[in-house]
């Protein structure tokens, strides 16, 4: 892995997602994929691939379709019959947690590979094959792939649940590669102050509401992955049963995706105990900091470009350690 490369995968977001949107502008990817609202659908993955599969299982489950995220590597793998629809999703095409699960359920039933390359072990496995067309992340970090990994599962639900999207996906795409360039274009004016105020010497969290928990995953994960900081990722609600005990002894740093009817409770507790937050897509009374970008009102392109903001963080992070 690489920082600068890193950094230049992170710069081409917006021109990479106005390319995806003009590609779902002229077709669905799942068009074709025999794929029905009454299929049983199992979604496998690792990492981020699981982060963004098990959003778009929760929001297919709250549409009434039966679909699941499980882990590739996981001992419990779901029994199938006949109809259901394994999709497989990694960006390398070859994590091998991802290929024994495509080999596992191979001839049992449907099968479809998500990935960001033409070719791999995992598409030899299966029945059909969607490509992200992410690019090459030239700096080892899945970051793009990441992003258009969500916006085409959101194309699966808007292709099985006709009217569930307040906007077409491509129109969802655009948009956030609109705001990707505002983080871009304006980081100067944010980026240092939220470094500071986020990154501290016992690690960082970052908070999202349960419609949007991969972001909060995916954040944490290039906190680590780049600069290899402490962070975790934890949903808004969760949080007041599960991370409030650490406010009470260390100097807690959380960065809120905003938008969550939880947040007044877990404010409240990061107020009695002087924790630090920075709020993030949404105005927090009582955060430290307040980052607004454009298109920010609109939950699903939050849910796309939000991501980007930790990414920037973790690349400067890295970048300072790195010329150290």
């Amino acid at each position: 892995m690489d920082p600068v490369l890193f950094r230049a995968d992170l710069e081409r977001k917006p021109a990479v997602l106005q390319s995806l949107a003009a590609n779902l502008d002229a077709r669905n990817p799942w068009a074709g994929s025999g794929i029905e609202a009454t299929d049983r659908i199992i979604l496998m993955g690792m990492g981020s691939s699981h982060y963004a599969n098990c959003i778009a299982a929760a929001r297919l489950q709250a549409l009434g379709v039966g679909a699941v995220a499980t882990l590739a590597s996981s001992d419990l793998l779901p029994r199938v019959d006949p109809k259901d629809v394994v999709i497989v999703v990694s960006a390398s095409g070859g994590s091998i947690e991802t290929v024994a699960a495509a080999r596992h359920y191979s001839g049992t039933c449907r099968t479809i590979a998500l990935t960001n390359v033409e070719s791999s072990e995992i598409s030899a496995l299966c029945d059909q094959h969607i490509v992200m067309h992410a690019e090459v992340e030239s700096g080892g970090v899945a970051c793009r792939s990441y992003q258009h990994t969500l916006a085409l599962l959101l194309c699966l639900q808007e292709l099985l649940v006709a009217g569930s999207m307040d906007s077409s996906v491509a129109a969802l795409v655009r948009a956030s590669a609109e705001a990707s360039a505002d983080l871009l274009a304006t980081e100067s004016e944010w980026l240092p102050v939220v470094s500071d105020l986020l990154l501290g010497p016992a690690g960082s969290a970052v908070v999202a509401p349960a419609r949007r928990f991969s972001s909060a995953q995916q954040s944490a994960l290039m906190l680590r992955e780049g600069p290899r900081l402490v962070a975790v990722g934890c949903e808004t609600g969760d949080w007041s049963h599960v991370d409030v005990y650490l406010t009470k002894t260390t100097d807690y740093r959380m960065l809120l995706l905003a938008g969550s009817r939880w947040e007044p409770a877990l404010m409240d507790w990061c107020a009695q105990r002087g924790s630090t937050v920075v709020a993030a897509g949404g105005d927090v009374p009582g955060a430290a900091s307040t980052l607004r970008y454009l298109h920010d009102d609109v939950d699903d392109v939050r849910l796309l470009a939000e991501t980007l903001i930790s990414e920037l963080v973790a690349a400067r992070a890295w970048a300072l350690a790195s010329s150290a």
